[in-house]
């Protein structure tokens, strides 16, 4: 949630400006920038909205050689041009972007903040109140004073600081948030992630929670609160900022759903071998097979991926598999078994209902695999394994990409685990193949997308609400097939078992609503049938994705054959392109879906 961009040493408005558009994706409910030019001018912009909204309110003159930006997530207070970032001390000396939420911004505002007067109803504000507070009264430096306040703080945050009376410098403090420091020419540059400043630098350096620094241009000393210097190492990101743009694209989304046939194939060559043999850490593989239930922590559509996976590894592994939503899990642990193993699927490795059942898994000592697609990231640093997606960027909010990725590298780890443990089905199960035939599967619906867009014409184009159902593995499918149109959309829909219509919410079907049916499961595919007539007997328009095995000619979306688990690689394409097709011929933002975001960094 929130996006942050700073910059000290060279001209900063685009800098910023360009950085925010490149991390709107985390927010964009409003926009602000601070700016400075070291010689006694400062300037502050805000804007409600995108980021857009924001450079056309800016002046030619509105220049500096620092800069703090902020694209928001709304979480305490509705989006306002009071209520968005930087936010600024009563005496106008203090200037703050905030990522991530105070728990105690009240009791700091009652205890120590009763007498100033207030310009927002942010938590952030209280913070940098309380900043200025503490600088007065104990007469601080800016650093100082923002290093005591920090001690007072609970909550998560990502803060970027500049105090007016030293404005040569930025402080800047981590906490749960992510935040990265990227070592430029003259210059430094702190961002929310590293692609959205690649364009300035590919030197970067990880912060850690509790890590605090004073940043200017020729240099950076980084701390913790109580003063200690802390050494933290510089890496090269090597990754290609073209990755990250729509090339001729109009949304991102469309984009991220044709990438899918490549990522297949760059994870099946990144965890196969010449000889069709699996490649993942023996490290990872033992610790699996070693355990006597696998439980699988997720939030969303990482979640919906979890759900395909436990039916993927229970059977090319013979271990039991639990998934559960994290948000949940976290605050109502369950009785484990004997030898748990957890894994943890998030595209960004940043969500923070994860992150707090990841902390108590290591609390008591457990084994954990996070699979991510960004190395580095907080739950990749903090499990004790890690194995990448390797999805490239995904900058649209509704995720796709990173969905299959998910799938497929729990299908990778399954074969390589169920190997080792001498499963006869894992031994048997050519992964390396069948993980070309769903490229070329994926492939064959991208190209044949316009019936696709022909079907959301027809069907989607003026319902307020659909259906998804499926039995078995496409169950799971209806469900993330739901969400994508959903949040895209904004279509009311649900996922369903197909046979749990009737035990409700049949009552709900009436002519003309969409109900999406998937059929992929050998022993209920006549069953789902079944399920079409009853709901067609009741008016609805029935769009159906079906494998070719149980085709008829009737059959809306007929799909390449595959393995049965595979099969949601290749269901879930039609569905996706269902939710765009539906978003943007309803003229909607299709990247950026309302009162969402892409990175969930608070609970």
């Amino acid at each position: 949630m929130c996006g942050i961009v700073g910059i000290i040493g060279k001209s900063a408005r685009d800098v910023v400006l360009n950085g925010l558009k490149k991390l709107e994706y985390r927010g964009y409910d409003s926009a602000g920038i601070y700016l400075n030019d070291l010689n006694g001018h400062e300037y502050l912009t805000k804007a409600v909205g995108r980021i857009k909204n924001l450079e056309d309110k800016l002046s030619d003159n509105e220049q500096g050689l620092v800069g703090i930006g902020h694209t928001r997530w709304a979480t305490h207070g509705k989006p306002s041009i009071a209520n968005s970032h930087p936010h600024y001390s009563s005496d106008k000396r203090f200037y703050l972007v905030h990522n991530g939420v105070i728990e105690n911004y009240a009791e700091l505002k009652e205890k120590y903040l009763s007498d100033v007067s207030f310009n927002s109803d942010t938590d952030t504000e209280v913070v940098v109140q309380l900043i200025a507070k503490i600088a007065k009264e104990k007469c601080l430096s800016g650093f100082l004073a923002f290093k005591e306040a920090l001690k007072l703080i609970n909550g998560s945050y990502a803060f970027l600081l500049v105090d007016n009376k030293e404005p040569d410098h930025i402080f800047i403090a981590k906490n749960k948030s992510p935040m990265m420091l990227g070592i430029g020419d003259g210059f430094n540059i702190i961002a929310s992630d590293a692609i959205s400043v690649l364009d300035q630098t590919k030197l970067f350096i990880d912060l850690q929670d509790g890590d605090v620094a004073d940043v200017t241009a020729s240099a950076i000393n980084i701390e913790d609160i109580a003063g200690n210097h802390i050494e933290r190492k510089p890496y090269l990101v090597n990754i290609d900022p073209n990755s990250a743009s729509k090339g001729t694209y109009e949304f991102y989304m469309l984009k991220e759903i044709d990438e899918q046939p490549s990522v297949m194939r760059r994870l099946s060559k990144e965890y196969f071998n010449d000889d069709a043999d699996v490649k993942v850490d023996a490290n990872i593989v033992q610790s699996v097979a070693q355990s006597d239930r696998i439980y699988i922590l997720a939030a969303g559509t990482s979640y919906h991926a979890g759900l395909v996976g436990k039916n993927i590894i229970e059977k090319y592994t013979d271990i039991p598999v639990e998934v559960g939503i994290a948000s949940e899990f976290g605050y109502h642990f369950p009785k484990l078994s004997k030898k748990p193993f957890f894994i943890f699927l998030s595209q960004s490795g940043e969500t923070a209902d994860s992150r707090v059942v990841l902390k108590q898994v290591n609390q008591l000592g457990l084994p954990s695999l996070t699979i991510t697609n960004v190395a580095g990231s907080t739950l990749s640093r903090e499990a004790t394994y890690t194995m990448l997606l390797k999805a490239g960027p995904e900058i649209a909010v509704a995720s796709t990409k990173a969905y299959t990725a998910q799938v497929a590298v729990q299908a990778i780890l399954a074969k390589a685990v169920g190997e080792y443990l001498k499963i006869a089905a894992a031994i048997d199960f050519d992964l390396k193949r069948q993980l070309a035939l769903v490229a070329e599967g994926m492939q064959e619906i991208v190209d044949g997308k316009e019936k696709i867009n022909s079907l959301a014409k027809k069907y989607l184009a003026t319902t307020r609400n659909a259906f998804y159902i499926g039995r078995g593995v496409d169950y799971a499918v209806a469900l993330e097939g739901a969400l994508k149109l959903k949040e895209v959309s904004y279509i009311q829909t649900e996922g369903f078992a197909a046979a749990e219509l009737k035990h409700g919410t049949i009552a709900l079907i009436e002519k003309g609503v969409p109900v999406v049916t998937l059929i992929n499961d050998p022993a209920t595919a006549d069953l789902t049938r079944g399920n079409i007539q009853e709901v067609e007997s009741r008016g609805a328009n029935v769009i159906t994705i079906v494998a070719k095995k149980f085709a008829k000619a009737t059959d809306d979306i007929i799909l390449p054959d595959v393995d049965y688990y595979l099969s949601p690689l290749v269901t879930v394409v039609p569905a996706q392109l269902l939710a765009y097709y539906a978003s943007k011929n309803k003229g909607l933002d299709v990247d950026k879906p309302r009162n969402l975001a892409k990175s969930v960094t608070v609970e």
